[in-house]
């Protein structure tokens, strides 16, 4: 935005009271009378007014280290106020304050130090948007079913490991759920979870083998589902899907565990009629060339994430294959030599990346015929192939590795026990 425009748009807001910045800068006091929304831009609390925040429907607040004490009053005066967002924060409770907004829609609580929600959330009776992505949540209270006009609930938790929450019975009650992320699977829960039909987006973690039959049966009935993660208790674990359906409105999927080998050829071809998948991440899977070759049916993916899911030696890209792609990394192939790209193959690939592949010594065959390539990432590769692509192209020893890739713009090296990360190009 030009710098008269952004001028021009805070007068307007001032005037029209929509609302102000607060930065900590002010040299008395901020008032915040007759405002409807504003933005905490600074972590110095201090100036900002305690009282006149009648007309307040909207507060966010960006300081990473504030002192909640300082919105109380703010929150207390605010009886219309429908959207708190404490992003990025580093609170560790919210105050009793809070569960008095009774008109409050949204909770934005991501990536904040939130450990635990009291039951007193029951009085926000309409809350549509809970957020508690990234928090150390481990559980949700009991009353968060009785919350009716949920639509969105997040509660995927930080730490070493992206992990879920425990949630209480009777979560087949919140059946206008839109959005359901970050819950452990238990028996229980994967049986009341088939009544909530209405869910876009599904994410659930630490499953195990003997879920996959119920978790199997309650996805199948999600008709309007557009984004899918499933995350299996241990690398190890295998999801037997076999009669699992996917709807065709999946735009997103992610499956991190291990599927049974002598079915996931019949898996994958049975995602044929998914047109509008574009984002597809594997993890732990357990493919081989020939299942590698299955996907080919998904002709609308556009980004192909492979974390430590490919256990062949050749990655072999036929004429024709992948047409949308745009996007494709190898992350972890311990046994990746080989990749062959004929010509015709992957023809919209904007970026390609290889990491943790130690066995892969030469650029893939082929790669020259990308030709919308636009940035090629290589790390942790054989340190052979490493130094080869780290050759000036001006020098006699250039050689045809360098002038594969002569035609990307953005080519970047790596080899993390050297300490080495090289843009060469």
């Amino acid at each position: 935005m030009h710098e008269v425009i952004r001028l021009l748009a805070l007068n307007k807001a001032k005037e029209e009271c929509f609302g102000k910045v607060y930065n900590g800068s002010a040299t008395g006091a901020f008032s915040v009378e007759g405002v409807r929304r504003i933005s905490v831009q600074g972590e110095n609390l201090e100036q900002l007014s305690r009282s006149g925040a009648t007309h307040l429907r909207a507060l966010h607040v960006f300081g990473r280290y504030i002192d909640i004490d300082f919105l109380k009053p703010i929150l207390t005066a605010s009886n219309l106020l429908s959207t708190l967002d404490l992003k990025g924060t580093r609170i560790r409770m919210l105050p009793n304050e809070v569960f008095d907004l009774f008109n409050l829609r949204y909770l934005g609580l991501r990536h904040t130090e939130i450990e635990s929600l009291p039951e007193a959330v029951v009085r926000l009776q309409n809350l549509e948007v809970l957020d508690a992505f990234g928090t150390k949540l481990t559980y949700l209270p009991n009353n968060v079913v009785k919350l009716q006009k949920s639509r969105h609930l997040y509660a995927w938790t930080s730490g070493i490991s992206v992990g879920g929450v425990k949630v209480p019975n009777g979560m087949q009650h919140l059946v206008g759920l839109w959005a359901l992320q970050g819950v452990n699977a238990t028996p229980e829960f994967l049986r009341e979870v088939r009544v909530l039909t209405e869910l876009r987006t599904f994410g659930v973690c630490k499953v195990r083998s003997q879920h996959s039959a119920d978790l199997s049966n309650a996805i199948t009935k999600m008709s309007h589902l557009v984004h899918l993660k499933i995350l299996a208790a241990a690398e190890n674990e295998v999801l037997r899907f076999e009669g699992l359906y996917l709807p065709p409105t999946l735009s997103w999927l992610c499956l991190g565990g291990q599927l049974g080998k002598t079915f996931m050829p019949e898996l994958f071809s049975s995602w044929s009629h998914l047109n509008s998948l574009t984002r597809l991440t594997l993890a732990f899977s357990n493919i081989d060339e020939e299942t590698f070759s299955c996907l080919r049916v998904l002709c609308g993916l556009r980004f192909l994430e492979l974390i430590k899911a490919f256990e062949g030696k050749r990655l072999h890209f036929t004429a024709g294959s992948f047409p949308k792609f745009r996007y494709l990394f190898i992350w972890v192939a311990a046994q990746l030599n080989q990749v062959q790209i004929e010509e015709g193959a992957m023809q919209n690939l904007v970026e390609l990346s290889f990491t943790e592949c130690p066995e892969l010594n030469f650029l893939p065959n082929g790669i020259e015929h990308l030709a919308a390539l636009e940035k090629l990432i290589v790390k942790d590769t054989s340190e052979e192939l490493i130094e080869k692509l780290r050759q000036k192209r001006d020098s006699d020893e250039c050689t045809k590795h360098v002038m594969k890739i002569s035609h990307i713009r953005n080519v970047t090296v790596g080899l993390r026990q050297k300490g080495l990360w090289e843009r060469i190009r």
